[in-house]
C-alpha cells in the first residue's frame, strides 16, 4: 500500500470513529432528557414538587 493511501485510510477511520462517538453520545444525552418526567405540583400531595423542578 502507498504511504498516502495509508494516511488517508488512517484519517478516514479516526474521522469515521469520532463521528460515531459523537453520534452515539448524542443518543444517551437525548435519551436522558426524553426519560425525566414532567415536574408537575399535584392537588392533595402528601409533599410539595422538588424545587430542583
Amino acid at each position: 500500500m502507498i504511504t498516502i493511501t495509508q494516511k488517508r485510510l488512517a484519517i478516514f477511520g479516526a474521522v469515521a470513529a469520532a463521528s460515531l462517538f459523537i453520534v452515539i453520545n448524542a443518543q444517551f444525552i437525548a435519551a436522558a432528557f426524553r426519560s425525566q418526567p414532567a415536574c408537575v405540583a399535584v392537588a392533595d400531595a402528601a409533599m410539595p414538587a422538588k424545587h430542583v423542578c
